[in-house]
């Protein structure tokens, strides 16, 4: 019990110890005197840590010196160390009670120590490997319980919690280190004005990151007149690169390399150039190139430059992650205030270019003029058309030239008296700037007019906004479509469910013998229930915005599926149907939906005509869409239904829901598609254009 108690206290005051502020190596001291305190029989306990190579070395241990060797000088090969490479990849415990026996411990520090017994221990932590522990017995055999075992394991667990938090608290100090330096390189490179102390300034950070007296700092930019700077540690490494760059071609030398940091806009390090067949060997090996560590500076997408980083010394160079990470970091922001000075110096020259420009177009006006990319036109106070461009909008067939000196009354009566000639009178007279929208009366476009008092006259920009004025239509048209979904989503379900309870008994009212008389009126009042249902299906169809299910599929296959059904229907109204296919390739289509889409336009085609008239729906290809067009010989449709259609609930039938249309505009958005209509005196079209979204673009 009393040994118990000890070790319960060890246990307890090494937990105080990790969660101090100790350091790593205290602790650990603290873990291997607990240790050989547990184990008394143990001559020596050794804590060795990953190095880096795949190796391990001596840490900290009890006793730290053994035959007179320092533990720290010790290290542990796993390549050579059969137990230790058995104890890493298992992360289990092995005790070996007589080394003479086994063939696992590495028999050199065996036999120079005279090590009789070994305990290895894994010092891991939730599966990640921190490091091995040792326990060591000289001459005779060291005799461990299996109780022992598992105190010694709780002791090593302490200490792998321990490195683990040392790791973490180091990482966090470097990531603070880091964050402060890339705090420190925006705010001098923010200082820069030029982009000679901009480049400067990232050699400075580069040389403090990589730490390396031997390393030479190219920059290659074709935005700063090739310029090709050089740094380096010392004058003399500064002055022997600068002799070797008059000499070494640097493009045939590294342009492999340059092109594939260009092409992937990630930097390169090449630790043995020589062995790698990408770059000019013969010219590397001449100038004692050795490692080569190629950076680009990549601003909003495109490449500025490259920096490349030689080291010319015969030893092998070598960067861990955390220095590559901060370099690009250093080299991105270098590459974002280059970006930024390139800029402005694109700026300075522009400002300059247009400066002359400025001059040049005082002494003609007219180019001023005819460089807007809007219309541009001036009145002087009797009417006159003192200026125009060619983007006037006036009339299509009249050149500009043609107009100067002009009344634009006398040359547009049709103008006057119009919004548009009481808004320019109000500027000419008021001498107060306007802004007015109209249509042309000449070809029915839309155009924005901004005109403002100029002198005695008035100035006038015309901007043609007909394409606007479509997509505001549109969204007007997309906006009702998604207030009914959101109505079908919020009520349908439950209006569906007291439904379905009255039509249950309804049915069952029906097949009661003592309601016999009252069938007929039951009956209708199913369908009628029916009929609310299939609005109600309509509605949810609209709010279903889901692009899912959809397969490749053969719109024709689709269509000639459901011909039997259109031609009943024509047939049933002494009409009649044309189908007219051709090859098409396959498209991505939900086919049920599709099937709906056709019966809503086909029915609306065969209701628009009278009897013995044609509806034909075609399938063909066109400007990279595939077109599904539904052709009826009607009357056309007025210029009033036609603004209004697809509006939800609005129809022209006597018993229609208002819904169809809105549907197949639902359907056709879904499908990435969109739903066209001309139409005349002589019948009207509906066109469903599909863009082409088949992968393989199979042809039927």
């Amino acid at each position: 019990m009393s040994m118990d108690h000890t070790r319960y206290s060890r246990l307890a005051n090494l937990t105080k110890l990790i969660n101090s502020k100790l350091e790593l190596r205290e602790v650990l001291e603290h873990v291997t005197t607990a240790i050989s305190e547990e184990i008394v029989q143990c001559d020596a306990v050794g804590i060795f840590l990953p190095i880096g190579d795949g190796k391990f070395r001596g840490y900290v241990g009890k006793p730290d010196t053994m035959n007179g060797v320092k533990l720290d000088s010790q290290v542990i090969d796993p390549e050579i160390d059969l137990l230790a490479r058995e104890v890493i990849t298992t992360k289990k415990t092995i005790y070996i009670s007589d080394t003479s026996k086994d063939s696992r411990p590495d028999p050199i520090p065996v036999h120079a120590f005279q090590i009789k017994s070994i305990l290895a221990i894994p010092i891991s932590f939730e599966e990640e490997l921190y490091g091995l522990a040792f326990l060591f017995n000289y001459g005779t055999v060291m005799v461990l319980t299996k109780f022992e075992i598992q105190s010694v394991e709780a002791y090593v667990n302490m200490a792998a919690v321990a490195i683990r938090n040392a790791n973490y608290l180091k990482q966090k100090e470097n990531l603070i280190s880091e964050k402060q330096l890339l705090l420190d390189v925006t705010r001098d490179l923010s200082m820069c004005s030029s982009i000679q102390e901009s480049i400067d300034k990232c050699f400075l950070y580069l040389r403090k990151i990589l730490n390396n007296d031997c390393i030479e700092f190219q920059l290659f930019n074709s935005l700063a007149d090739n310029a090709i700077k050089i740094e380096s540690s010392n004058d003399d490494d500064k002055e022997r690169w600068r002799e070797k760059s008059e000499t070494i071609n640097l493009n045939k030398c590294y342009d492999a390399g340059i092109q594939l940091v260009i092409e992937t806009m990630k930097s390169i390090f090449i630790p043995d150039v020589l062995a790698d067949k990408r770059f000019n060997q013969e010219i590397c090996r001449k100038h004692s190139v050795k490692s080569l560590f190629l950076i680009p500076l990549v601003s909003m997408g495109n490449v500025l430059g490259i920096i490349a980083i030689a080291n010319l010394e015969k030893k092998e160079q070598s960067f861990t992650e955390s220095q590559i990470r901060l370099s690009q970091s250093i080299v991105d922001a270098t590459a974002s205030t280059l970006s930024s000075l390139l800029y402005m110096n694109e700026l300075e020259n522009m400002i300059e270019e247009r400066t002359k420009q400025l001059e040049e177009v005082i002494k003609n006006k007219n180019n001023v003029i005819e460089s807007m990319s809007e219309g541009f036109i001036s009145f002087s106070k009797e009417w006159r058309i003192t200026n125009i461009n060619k983007q006037h909008f006036l009339h299509s067939e009249i050149l500009a030239k043609d107009l100067l000196g002009k009344n634009i009354w006398t040359a547009f009566p049709k103008v006057v008296g119009t919004a548009s000639y009481k808004e320019l009178n109000k500027v000419m007279m008021e001498r107060i700037p306007v802004h007015f929208e109209f249509t042309s009366t000449l070809n029915g476009s839309w155009y924005e007019i901004v005109a403002y008092p100029d002198g005695d006259g008035i100035c006038a920009l015309i901007k043609d906004i007909t394409e606007k004025k479509k997509y505001e239509k549109e969204l007007k048209r997309l906006s009702g479509l998604q207030l009914i979904g959101q109505m079908a989503a919020g009520i349908s379900h439950e209006i569906r469910n007291p439904m379905t309870t009255v039509r249950g008994f309804l049915q069952l009212l029906k097949e009661a013998n003592n309601f016999e008389k009252y069938k007929q009126y039951i009956g209708i009042m199913i369908e009628e229930l029916d009929r609310a249902n299939s609005i109600i299906t309509e509605f949810l169809s609209m709010s279903n915005t889901r692009t899912s299910d959809l397969q490749e599929l053969s719109l024709n296959s689709i269509l000639y599926d459901i011909a039997p059904l259109i031609e009943i229907d024509a047939f049933n109204q002494n009409k009649y149907v044309k189908i007219d296919t051709q090859t098409i390739p396959k498209l991505l289509l939900n086919r049920n939906e599709i099937r709906q889409l056709i019966i809503n336009l086909y029915r609306n085609g065969l209701e628009a005509m009278e009897e013995g008239k044609t509806l034909t729906i075609r399938t063909y290809k066109e400007n990279g869409c595939v077109i599904l067009a539904f052709v009826d010989q009607g009357e056309g449709i007025k210029p009033e239904v036609l603004e209004k259609l697809g509006t939800p609930f609005f129809t022209t039938k006597e018993k229609g829901t208002g819904l169809g249309l809105g549907v197949s505009y639902a359907i056709a958005a879904r499908h990435n598609a969109k739903i066209e209509i001309q139409t005349s005196v002589e019948g009207s079209t509906f066109f469903v254009n599909f863009l082409q979204t088949s992968v393989n673009n199979v042809s039927l």
